[in-house]
Order: C-alpha cells, then structure tokens, then sequence
C-alpha cells in the first residue's frame, strides 16, 4: 500500500510586494515567469520518478506569491505535470491561492477543469484604507467580485484571508471585518495576527513599535485593542457556524484545511519550487531560494541546499509544538505508538505545571491546550522543546 503525501508548489510572483510581507515572492515578467514555469514543471516529473512509486497524493497547496498571476496555460501545464507525476487520490483536496484583481471568469473555469478543487482568497480587511496601508493592489469591491465569480464558476470550498492588528486598526474596524465576510459564508477562514517582520517596509517603520510620525503612518493598535480583537475573533465567528480547529483558522463543519492539518500532525510533504521545505520520513530539506541557482541546479536534478535529519528528540518537539496549535491538541496513544514511550516518561512535569496553571487539559486520551493556553500558546511550546535534556530518558 501506498503512503499519503502531501505536495506544496511554490510560485514566488505576485504584482506588487505587500508591505508586511516576508515571503519570498515579487514581482516578474512573463518572460521570468515563462522560465520558472518551465523548470518547475521539470522538477514535477523528476520528483515523481523518485517518490511516484511510493507515495500517493492526499493533498496540493499552489501557493506563492501569487499563483494566480500565472496564464491560464501555465496553470493547466503544472496540473497536468502533477496529474502524470503523481497518484492523486479521488478526493484530494487541491487548493490555489488567489489574489482579487488576477482572475476572471474564463481562468477561474481554467483553474476548474484543471482540478483545483479550493481556492484561498487574500483579503486581509474589508476597509479599502486598511488595504492601501498594507500595500495590496484591491480594494473590498474587487474582492466582492472575485468571490462572487468562484461561487458562479462553482467552487465551493473557499477560505478568505484576514490580517488583525494592523497599523490604524480599531476593535469595531475589525468586527466590521469579521461581520462583512462571514455573511458571505466562505468555508474557511484564517484570521492571523500581523507580526512585523525584519526586511520588510513595516519593519522599518515599526521594528521598534513606534510609529513613523514623520510618515504620518497610523500607529500600531495598543495591547489592550490588540488583545479584545484577539479575545472577540473566536467568539464573534463562532456565532457564525466557524468552528476554531487550529489558533488561527475556523472552518465551517467539515471544511477544515486538510493540507494544513498535515503539516501540523507531521504527514510527509513534499515542496518544489523556489526555496520550497519539505518533511519526508525523518529528513527535513528545501530547494535553494536563489532564482538563478534554481534554474541553472534543476536541469542537473540537484537544487536542495538545506538537508537536516531529524533526532527522536527532534521530532518529539516537533509533535508537540504543532500538534499543539490544533485545538483538539494531541493524542496520548499516538505519541506513544510513534516514538515507543510514555509521554508521561518524557514530559510529566511540564503537563503537570501546565493542568495546574489552567493552560492544557487532559480529556481522555487527548491533551489541548485550554483557552488561555491558545492565549499564551508561545509560552507554553518553549518548554517542550529540548525534551531530552529536560528529562531523565
């Protein structure tokens, strides 16, 4: 029998940089873009030569950037490498994202009749002013309008994209946010916090949160708003049919992203494209993230540059810390079927001190964190790290 892998595809264009944006995308012409395709699509086949055999496909994320940027040919070329690469299963989830303003009807119908099955949607605010603070190329009216178009085209698997604690941000401009796209019914939605990341524009004007006046640039929302936009993001979807499954994401019954939920129960997945990571077995690698060495290194089939393999102490962590971001947490049989010991054996004193604290619960054979634990989540992960020098095991 077959192993389930997951597969990311990574594609590093978009229109315009956003300016919190750290991912490694930009702008291109479609010359850069015909070439990268091209080598891309040679990657698809020599990876499915080596894993095809082996594994078969429960998941695709085409990711980026902006993979909607690409013409519709172009789109149709990567699935059908995929397709011819791989065994895909008959109900894998295929997901694209998208950017408003990059689609019409007829490349939507491409993307269709190509297989992607769910698309995600960045939206990040529904207020234009907090849009054009954060460098994206639409307003909410052409979002509206993309949106519209998928449902008549007919996918009907679709998250939307949110960003809280944005530079002028109010708690009501938020709830405004929150209202707005939940009475559109998406099936998903992922609601993330803006973390402001070194290299990019905001960091220069907010590395050390403080507003650029000279700029005039709308400061930072305080602790106090940034933490009742935190508090009221799950209670106010909740009232919308969004079940919380992971800190940051909500899904409507049944809906929950099933590409995502691999990554944090550490499914084998594999990335290919520019600077694409991947988990296969116990090894950790990625392709380089230079455009050039991408293309030059593929055509000789040798473009990883990182390779790590993992310890049991490694993959311990791992478990625990992104096992920990789903809200139902971790299974207790599981750890000990995977690594051949009591979780109890390894890390009884942190779960101990956290049950106490009112931060994890115990319910059967599973451990979650509790609210306040989704609260304080970065605090309770560092201490599960380094397990085995934190024990006598």
């Amino acid at each position: 029998m077959k192993k389930k892998l997951e597969l990311y595809i990574h594609i590093p264009f978009c229109a315009r940089k956003c300016a919190y944006c750290d991912f490694l995308s930009g702008p291109a012409d479609f010359s850069y873009r015909k070439q990268y395709v091209e080598t891309l699509i040679t990657e698809i086949y020599d990876m499915g030569k080596e894993y095809g055999e082996t594994y078969e496909v429960s998941t695709v994320f085409i990711g980026g950037g902006t993979p909607s940027i690409l013409e519709e040919e172009q789109i149709i070329k990567i699935a059908e490498a995929i397709k011819n690469s791989f065994e895909l299963l008959e109900d894998a989830e295929i997901t694209m994202e998208v950017n408003p303003g990059t689609v019409d009807d007829s490349k939507l119908r491409t993307m269709k009749k190509a297989g992607i099955n769910r698309l995600s949607i960045g939206l990040q605010s529904v207020d234009d002013g907090e849009l054009k603070m954060l460098g994206r190329i639409h307003t909410f009216a052409e979002f509206k309008e993309t949106y519209e178009k998928a449902r008549r085209v007919g996918f009907k698997n679709v998250n939307v994209d949110l960003i809280s604690a944005i530079p002028g941000q109010t708690y009501e401009s938020w709830i405004n946010t929150l209202e707005t796209v939940a009475l559109l019914e998406p099936e998903h939605i992922s609601a993330y916090s803006l973390i402001i990341e070194e290299g990019t524009p905001f960091y220069e004007k907010y590395g050390n949160n403080e507003c650029d006046t000279k700029n005039e640039m709308p400061s930072l929302p305080d602790e106090e708003t940034e933490r009742m936009i935190y508090k009221a993001t799950e209670t106010f979807l909740h009232k919308y049919g969004y079940r919380r499954y992971e800190i940051s994401n909500y899904a409507k019954n049944g809906f929950e992203c099933k590409h995502n939920l691999g990554y944090w129960e550490r499914k084998d997945y594999l990335g290919l494209g520019l600077g694409a990571a991947s988990l296969i077995g116990h090894e950790r690698f990625s392709n380089t993230s230079d455009y050039n060495l991408y293309i030059q290194r593929n055509k000789e089939k040798d473009i990883c540059v990182e390779k790590q393999n993992l310890t049991t102490g490694d993959e311990i962590e791992e478990f625990m810390f992104l096992g920990l971001r789903k809200t139902n947490g971790i299974s207790v049989a599981e750890f000990e079927q995977t690594f051949h010991r009591s979780i109890w054996e390894v890390y009884e004193k942190q779960i101990n001190k956290f049950v106490e604290e009112r931060l994890l619960e115990i319910e059967g054979d599973r451990i979650y964190l509790t609210e306040l634990g989704l609260d304080l989540c970065n605090s309770v992960f560092v201490d599960f790290l380094d397990p085995f020098e934190q024990t006598d095991c």
